[in-house]
């Protein structure tokens, strides 16, 4: 289904898109802004899912369990040495 509806274009949007039409790129004016549209919103959409699964991730580490300040620099220390013994300098 089509919706017709009026919209408000700057000069200097109008004359992008004019010149997309005209190149050939596109048929129409509509062609473009439907485009853009589709565009904007998989951008939306790939954005919504991308802190979903960051929220997800803090979650599952949020239940995890933590450690102290010492024990992770005896944690980094050891793949520092580890990293060493392999003749990774770090």
């Amino acid at each position: 289904m089509t919706v017709k509806s009026s919209i408000s274009l700057t000069d200097d949007q109008y004359a992008f898109v004019r010149k997309l039409v005209e190149s050939g790129r596109f048929s129409s004016v509509s062609a473009v802004l439907q485009q853009g549209l589709d565009a904007l919103k998989r951008d939306m959409d790939d954005q919504m899912a991308e802190r979903e699964a960051l929220k997800e991730l803090l979650a599952q580490r949020r239940r995890g369990s933590f450690i102290g300040a010492a024990e992770m620099d005896d944690r980094i220390e050891a793949m520092i040495a580890a990293k060493r013994s392999h003749g990774v300098s770090s």
